[in-house]
């Protein structure tokens, strides 16, 4: 791999204006010079779009037209990728300056990993840190269990398994995340880096699907489980009906988060 490969971003976007422009700064702030930012938006009709237009110079691609949501704009931005290296920023959650070079540096020394993450904050609708992200190390058959702890933010992996493995499943409309960790998992060893300093921080605020449509993701899960041969008797099925069960104090502890509560 070249020393310096290209690193594509996508941002996919829809009526997020209060968040965009903190997003694509983040992107534009990295410390690493090779980066291809792509940033797809659904047709906002918020402002989001004269948003991009102020960076549009320092962008490789960018559209503002209807497409078939977060998992499509995804889709539709990587396939103009040249880079590398991919990965993809949701237009409320940002990068750290730092979190690309590192990515880079790990993947160019370990050419057997295929997808390498870091840690990531909680952070509110003011860029107040509320928490942190429980990333551990993972693998393909921890993955198949329900073992997730990949935080889709400070994720980084190789375009050429994207080629073998991609696009996402624009079936699923919350949890496409964990269904390519999976994918890369069964083809490539992945990679937990627990460096002093986060990578990139996941916002959580009333109108993000985390907290807004939380209920939406298990199913998903469940429903990639059992499309990759999971049973009924497994660990993932024992945390649904957990989680189904504490589902309303996890949605009101998080609603305290970031109402700046706890």
């Amino acid at each position: 791999m070249d020393k310096n490969p290209i690193v594509s971003i996508v941002t996919p976007s829809y009526n997020q204006a209060a968040y965009l422009e903190r997003t694509i700064l983040s992107v534009l702030g990295q410390d690493y010079p090779r980066i291809e930012y792509i940033v797809m938006d659904g047709g906002s009709t918020d402002g989001s779009a004269d948003i991009i237009r102020r960076y549009a110079d320092r962008l490789a691609y960018w559209e503002s037209s209807k497409d078939k949501g977060q998992t499509d704009a995804i889709n539709k931005g990587f396939s103009h990728a040249h880079g590398a290296i991919l990965a993809w920023l949701n237009s409320d959650d940002i990068l750290y300056p730092h979190a690309v070079r590192e990515a880079v540096d790990y993947l160019t020394a370990h050419p057997d990993c295929g997808l390498v993450y870091g840690n990531c904050d909680f952070i509110d609708a003011e860029d107040r840190t509320i928490g942190h992200f429980n990333a551990l190390q993972t693998d393909y058959k921890k993955l198949t269990h329900g073992y997730v702890h990949i935080p889709q933010q400070a994720s980084f992996w190789r375009a050429d398994l994207w080629r073998q493995v991609g696009p996402l499943d624009d079936s699923i409309y919350f949890a496409m995340d964990y269904d390519l960790w999976l994918r890369l998992a069964k083809v490539s060893r992945i990679q937990y880096l627990p460096a002093a300093e986060p990578w990139a921080a996941f916002r959580l605020h009333a109108d993000a699907k985390t907290i807004a449509e939380d209920d939406r993701c298990w199913p998903d899960m469940l429903r990639i489980h059992k499309r990759n041969g999971g049973s009924v008797f497994s660990v993932i099925y024992a945390k649904y009906c957990l989680r189904k069960l504490l589902g309303p104090l996890i949605r009101w502890r998080r609603k305290r988060q970031i109402e700046g509560r706890m």
